[in-house]
């Protein structure tokens, strides 16, 4: 694995659909040279952004194998295997372990009830201990019903399998405690920021780099803010961030996020990256929020499509 990626910006990327909802396998070879122009790390592939929990286990398959014969190891490519039990979990991983996917990423169990933190630590402990593939861990802290507390995230990460840890909690103590769990293990473990709408203070923290649901268009505009942040630049990093906040607001249908991944695969379609804007889950795009994505494409043109802009310069 090049651990030189497993920093920066990585993409939780949507899944390409045809129209009668089968994965376009033209489309994910046309998103895998579009991320790689926007300078992106790694790909994290059947997260909630790429409809992972709703594919039947035969699509899921696919899309690994699909999306590892397009990305040509120029990318990282982490999937996610969450699930129920640490059983299902392990065969979830096991069926995905010889297609050439990177590492397997794990966030709290979908459904729990009255879990206590030693259930949930030994069911990541036994996973992580039976997985044949590395393994990234995703904090979601209290923004899950099933919710894994910081002592616990703690002493999970220093599992030395884990060489990732994507952090949505947006809890300073969890942040805290990550970067210190990251240096404790300085070059063996990675952590990642999830809140693309505060790209800042993570990168003020000491965070490697950031995993967001929107990277397959505003990748390029985070890996900005992160390079600005970092040295100090505070203002400009700032004010690049509520420009890339009004951009996600543009595509997801605006602060209640109503138009959220069929806005998102239609701006990919617009960019001429996906052939349809099909979604499983129930989101649909209104004649506003279609709008709003035709005025983000013209405004913000050299982000979202740097090689094309730079050849007309």
């Amino acid at each position: 694995m090049k651990t030189e990626k497993l920093s920066g910006i990585w993409s939780a990327a949507p899944t390409p659909f045809s129209g009668d909802l089968k994965i376009d396998e033209a489309s994910i070879e046309r998103l895998a040279a579009h991320q790689q122009k926007l300078k992106i790390n790694g790909v994290f592939i059947a997260g909630t952004c790429g409809e992972g929990p709703w594919l039947s286990d035969a699509m899921r398959l696919e899309l690994a194998k699909l999306s590892v014969k397009h990305n040509q190891g120029k990318m990282l490519l982490a999937m996610q295997v969450t699930d129920n039990s640490a059983l299902r979990i392990i065969d979830n991983i096991k069926r995905i372990a010889d297609t050439g996917v990177d590492i397997a990423v794990i966030a709290p169990p979908f459904f729990q009830i009255n879990a206590s933190q030693d259930y949930l630590k030994n069911l990541y402990l036994e996973v992580i201990e039976a997985s044949p593939l590395p393994v990234g861990i995703y904090h979601l802290g209290k923004n899950t019903k099933t919710l894994v507390e910081t002592g616990t995230m703690t002493e999970i990460i220093r599992h030395p399998k884990v060489k990732i840890i994507k952090d949505s909690s947006a809890d300073p103590l969890a942040m805290s405690a990550i970067v210190q769990a990251r240096d404790h293990r300085k070059g063996e473990l990675f952590a990642l920021n999830g809140n693309e709408f505060d790209c800042v203070t993570y990168a003020q923290a000491g965070y490697d780099g950031a995993l967001l649901g929107g990277a397959c268009f505003n990748g390029l505009m985070a890996g900005e803010i992160i390079r600005l942040t970092k040295p100090g630049q505070i203002d400009a990093a700032k004010l690049l961030q509520t420009r890339m906040n009004e951009l996600m607001f543009d595509v997801f249908g605006g602060k209640d996020i109503h138009c959220w991944l069929a806005g998102q695969k239609l701006l990919m379609v617009k960019l001429g990256v996906f052939s349809t804007n099909k979604t499983i889950i129930n989101y649909s795009v209104d004649a506003a929020c279609e709008k709003a994505i035709d005025a983000a494409v013209e405004r913000e043109k050299m982000w979202l499509l740097p090689e094309a802009c730079h050849a007309l310069s």
